[in-house]
């Protein structure tokens, strides 16, 4: 009896500090917002990077961040916010909006290399919900899979075989297809693959090495794909598909 008491009592105090920790970090954020309004722009960003390195994160927070940092003439941050903010809400308008707004401000101007159309159709149901969504989607349809394949293995008539095959095939393709997206959004979601670049001019080499032969030339601001990484090099790719070496200093992850 007396050990359930203490369980309970920690379980008690453990959600009465996360209530307290919820509480102080919504009074920092109406704060931030505050002075975000008020045009103190340097104040506001001090307030929304506290509740960033306390591992809060949200579309809205990224985005209050993102306009901050642009409100600020700080186009590179500017930049990496709102394409964190865009990672968690990939169809939110306004994010789109003043991410667009804020890259035809950067130096660089790299056409994408043409994409194949399954792979924009593939994209599409990607974009549309977050990991978490998909997880849960992929599982509701894996349930139905399994409700129409215990049909199909009860039932005795063989019309109803045949409509219960046939759709629980239908299903487990499409739990599959699910899965496939939710696994490739959790992946994206955690894993650092993306990068801005925030050197004001960076020469990218051939190896990595500082004295290795100079292959082009990007700016602050410009959006690249990590591809690998060598001591205190990264091997990264632009949008029109030029690859190269930069040192780890002159970008941040998105």
């Amino acid at each position: 009896m007396k050990l359930i008491l203490k369980i309970l009592m920690i379980v008690f105090v453990s959600i009465g500090i996360s209530n307290a920790y919820a509480n102080d970090y919504e009074k920092t954020l109406q704060q931030a917002n505050q002075t975000y309004n008020e045009g103190m722009y340097d104040s506001a960003i001090i307030l929304y990077n506290h509740i960033v390195s306390a591992k809060m994160e949200s579309p809205n927070l990224y985005y209050n961040l993102g306009n901050a940092y642009f409100k600020n003439n700080d186009l590179p941050n500017a930049i990496l916010y709102f394409e964190k903010a865009k990672k968690l809400a990939p169809y939110d308008e306004e994010i789109t909006y003043n991410l667009n707004i804020a890259n035809s401000m950067i130096v660089d101007k790299i056409e994408r290399v043409p994409v194949m159309f399954y792979k924009n159709w593939w994209n599409y149901f990607y974009n549309m919900f977050n990991a978490d969504s998909w997880t849960i989607i992929s599982l509701s349809i894996w349930t139905v899979f399994v409700v129409l394949l215990g049909f199909f293995i009860l039932s005795k008539s063989r019309r109803s075989k045949k409509l219960s095959f046939f759709f629980a095939s239908l299903f487990l393709f499409v739990s599959i297809v699910s899965f496939g997206l939710a696994s490739q959004k959790y992946y994206y979601t955690k894993e650092n693959k993306e990068a801005i670049i925030f050197t004001p001019t960076i020469t990218v080499k051939s190896s990595p090495t500082s004295n290795s032969v100079d292959l082009f030339v990007i700016h602050e601001g410009t959006k690249v794909m990590i591809i690998d990484k060598v001591d205190s090099w990264n091997k990264i790719k632009i949008l029109d598909g030029s690859v190269g070496w930069i040192p780890v200093t002159s970008l941040e992850s998105i």
